[in-house]
């Protein structure tokens, strides 16, 4: 099991320079990886910060741990401009980037600026962006004719450092099996529970041994496949919280991440919460 925290890219964590100092902080902790939100329009009244800048400055300010968008909206990004960013990314950080694709929500973030918020172009234009992505990142010249996304003649260099690719995990919704077939074609998946009513539900260690069943039943590579699952677990009683993490990491889960934010605690209790560290055994 690996350790994360993740951040929103609004609040007080809009600011590049803040970022900076919260992933040495999680570094120093001995913290995993460093993952950031990417929203442009969840909360009124508050501040944000480009994510993608985000990560450039938490690449910049760290040497170990690993980074990424958890996750970032395919549907409304141009995946040629998301192919860019992440390699460039995966340089800057030397082979550290991890990237993140879902479908996107809240809704409002689609139909407040004209974008399609129809669920099931949604998951097309996903899957036409994930198939442009792996041919970017082939450095050798394509052509890409879909129902959404057309390029004619097009080379991407250079390719990214981590080679066969730039890990990928996408966000799928348990139990629904769709979203599922999706992420086994790649490298990991973060997958979330919600409720009748549409509301996040906790994902319980039997919803990943779950998870881990049918990924295997959909696998074709023999490549490593992360499972991630996300929480809250007390700074001040480690004892406690690696028994928490360790149930989910005996059914197949592969990182825990903290949620870092501050609607869980005030900024500095935040700050305090990553000073202590990972819930290790």
């Amino acid at each position: 099991m690996q350790f994360a925290i993740d951040i929103p890219n609004f609040g007080a964590f809009a600011d590049p320079h803040l970022t900076a100092e919260v992933a040495r902080d999680a570094e120093a902790a001995g913290w995993d990886a460093v993952w950031v939100w990417d929203h442009a329009l969840r909360d009124r009244g508050v501040p944000y910060g480009d994510p993608w800048i985000l990560l450039a400055a938490i690449a910049l300010a760290t040497t170990r741990i690993r980074l990424g968008p958890m996750v970032t909206p395919l549907p409304r990004r141009r995946p040629w401009t998301v192919a860019r960013e992440a390699v460039t990314l995966d340089h800057l950080s030397g082979g550290r980037f991890t990237l993140g694709i879902g479908l996107g929500a809240p809704l409002r973030e689609f139909t407040a600026f004209g974008e399609e918020a129809d669920p099931k172009i949604r998951a097309a234009k996903l899957d036409e962006g994930l198939a442009i992505l792996a041919e970017c990142w082939k450095g050798e010249t394509f052509s890409f004719k879909g129902e959404y996304y057309q390029l004619d003649d097009v080379e991407f260099l250079p390719g990214p450092l981590q080679q066969p690719r730039i890990p990928v995990w996408i966000a799928a919704t348990w139990p629904l099996q769709g979203p599922f077939r999706r992420a086994a074609q790649w490298d990991g998946t973060w997958p979330l529970r919600r409720n009748p009513d549409g509301t996040a539900a906790v994902l319980t260690p039997d919803d990943v041994r779950g998870v881990r069943q049918r990924v295997n039943e959909l696998r074709t590579s023999d490549r490593p496949f992360d499972i991630l699952v996300h929480g809250t677990t007390p700074g001040d009683d480690r004892a406690r919280g690696a028994e928490a993490v360790n149930a989910y990491a005996e059914a197949g889960a592969t990182w825990w991440t903290e949620r870092i934010n501050t609607s869980r605690g005030s900024l500095e209790e935040m700050r305090n919460r990553i000073r202590q560290g990972p819930p290790r055994p």
